[in-house]
């Protein structure tokens, strides 16, 4: 299989994951809202292939770095103390992104994809934490994503996780 094969086959596959999510929260009338870091909107992106999905999708923050993400309401001593690669700034921003835009789950991830990150200490490569947060609290995983060919198969893996973690929880 051509390495273009391979990258097609992958992105189809997570594109068809998030138009069944999309569909289903049309589906069960439920909205949501992200605060990305590591996969910088692509959760958004994909949210916002499938036609309809202005009636479930209300925004999206994508707080590259730490000074945006303290100015967005994420604590400075929940980044000090923990790490900004850590459950509880995804479980911080989940809930900051799902306060502010008002939706019924909110979804926070962070982490650190190929090389460390010069800026964080507590970078580790190929970590990533993502959190959902809904009325009845937060629901917060970690994975190690094993290395890929560019930084968008790193976002496309992981955002195929949380798409999977997303159609179980809505069902």
């Amino acid at each position: 299989m051509t390495p273009g094969a391979c990258y097609t086959e992958a992105m189809e596959n997570v594109r068809e994951k998030y138009r069944k999510l999309t569909l289903l929260l049309i589906e069960k009338n439920k909205t949501v809202s992200t605060m990305e870091s590591c996969t910088a909107g692509q959760i958004a992106s994909l949210l916002t292939d499938t036609e309809g999905s202005s009636a479930v999708f209300k925004g999206a923050y994508i707080p590259y770095s730490n000074q945006v993400k303290v100015h967005l309401g994420i604590h400075a001593d929940t980044i000090e103390k923990y790490g900004v690669y850590s459950v509880q700034t995804s479980e911080a921003m989940a809930a900051k992104c799902r306060e502010f835009f008002r939706t019924d789950l909110g979804i926070g991830i962070t982490g650190s994809f190929g090389n460390a990150d010069p800026c964080n200490p507590d970078s580790v490569p190929g970590e990533v934490y993502f959190s959902i947060n809904t009325a009845e609290g937060s629901s917060s995983y970690h994975y190690s994503v094993p290395r890929q060919e560019s930084r968008l198969d790193y976002k496309l893996y992981i955002a195929g996780i949380v798409a999977d973690k997303l159609l179980e929880m809505i069902k």
